[in-house]
């Protein structure tokens, strides 16, 4: 059949029509809002906006592992024979539709856009979306229809996944439990980039992307390297010793005073302490080995450590006089520790290992727990949790420009603690 734009659609039905399943839709859930709209879309006959919403979506495509492990960069389109078509065609599924991670296939993640400008003429002759679903639907390739393609695509960029969105799995995805919680500790990292917070049997950006992107930005090349790193992450081994120290001076003090501490005694403090350490540095030590020799430090060493520690203090201070300002903390609230940076990650690590084949999902399952059970030993409540992260990230991305590093991160912050549908407003913290 042809809808008002010309396009060409086919469903799964004995008549040719897309929208029937034999009564099977009526008590069908989409596992996420993408594949209600689509099968909407259907329904009403509304090709165009079926369009809108593939042009938003990533479209993810099964591909060989040893294929894409050996040229990286190249995808060949599978082609399977519809027998209501009489063609072959190739089949792309939302993020809802795909199965959980196996070692083999995988699949190859694109935007509509992406599909539409390296689609051959050689290519199958149809693209079926999620088939085999009440959201199914089967169009042709054609270059004009490739047209149609981009054109519902333009002003997207051609990218998948937009970046700031609360997204979801209501199928395939827990949204209560211990698991659910370990995954909203880092739902921040994963509103910013659009992906849905609670999945678990990760795809993310498709396999080979999942390995560019460890490799690019942890050095992950092997099992061994995700697993080191996955394990400092969940020990909290990789947030700065130095922050972790000025943040503990900090802490102490206010125990001690039993309130906030001035800027001024907290760098007086940090100094008399790192002066104290350096002077126990030069006592010999008793180990199990025998008697080990101090090791004096030069003055030229500690006066320098002094100023970097007093330097971060006025970093730390002033990222939280802006964290107030944006109701991040409440007024006379600080950051106690910033190991909810390393917390989230980890989280995050644990489904980008999967995405990455570099683990399993029972592997990301038990490293989700553990994440989550070590936030909630050090933090209190969501928000505090949420401080501390965005603090963690600031120092170590941001530089003190307020920029991108950090609006992006705000945004989710608001998102996470306004919109009705958060995990922060629906699990509990404890």
């Amino acid at each position: 059949m042809l809808n008002g734009e010309g396009l060409a659609a086919a469903g799964s039905g004995q008549d040719g029509e897309p929208g029937h399943h034999d009564g099977t839709t009526a008590s069908w859930q989409a596992p996420s809002p993408t594949e209600r709209e689509l099968y909407e879309a259907k329904l009403r006959g509304d090709w165009s906006g079926y369009f809108d919403v593939l042009a938003r979506n990533c479209l993810y495509m099964a591909e060989p592992r040893a294929l894409a492990d050996a040229v990286p960069r190249r995808m060949e389109f599978t082609p399977y024979y519809a027998p209501q078509l009489g063609h072959q065609y190739a089949a792309v599924y939302t993020e809802g539709m795909l199965p959980a991670p196996v070692a083999d296939p995988v699949y190859f993640s694109g935007s509509l856009d992406w599909y539409a400008r390296v689609w051959a003429d050689s290519d199958p002759e149809w693209l079926a979306v999620n088939p085999g679903s009440p959201s199914e639907a089967f169009f042709p390739t054609s270059p004009a229809h490739r047209a149609l393609w981009r054109r519902h695509a333009a002003g997207g960029e051609g990218r998948c996944h937009p970046r700031g969105q609360l997204r979801a799995l209501h199928v395939g995805g827990p949204l209560h439990g211990p698991v659910a919680h370990g995954l909203a500790c880092s739902a921040l990292l994963f509103v910013t980039n659009g992906e849905s917070w609670n999945s678990l049997a990760y795809h993310g950006h498709g396999y080979t992307e999942e390995r560019r992107r460890l490799q690019e930005w942890w050095g992950i090349t092997t099992r061994e390297d995700w697993r080191r790193i996955q394990e400092s992450l969940l020990n909290a081994e990789m947030v700065s010793s130095v922050w972790e120290f000025a943040l503990q001076i900090r802490r102490s003090l206010s125990l001690d005073f039993g309130g906030s501490v001035e800027l001024d005694h907290w760098r007086q403090v940090a100094e008399r302490v790192i002066r104290a350490n350096a002077e126990h540095a030069k006592e010999p030590r008793i180990t199990a080995d025998g008697v080990s020799p101090g090791r004096p430090r030069e003055d030229s060493e500690v006066m320098a450590q002094v100023a970097g520690v007093q330097r971060l203090i006025g970093r730390i201070a002033r990222y939280e006089a802006r964290f107030r300002a944006d109701g991040l903390l409440g007024e006379g609230q600080f950051v106690r520790t910033a190991e909810a940076w390393d917390y989230g990650r980890a989280s995050g690590m644990a489904r980008w290992g999967v995405g990455g084949r570099y683990c399993t999902v029972q592997e990301a399952e038990s490293a989700v727990l553990r994440a989550g059970r070590a936030s909630r030993m050090n933090y209190r409540s969501w928000k505090e949790f949420s401080a501390a992260y965005i603090l963690g990230r600031c120092l170590h991305f941001d530089e003190e420009e307020f920029g991108d590093w950090y609006e992006d991160v705000l945004a989710a912050h608001r998102v996470l603690t306004t919109d009705p549908g958060s995990p922060w407003l629906n699990i509990p913290w404890k």
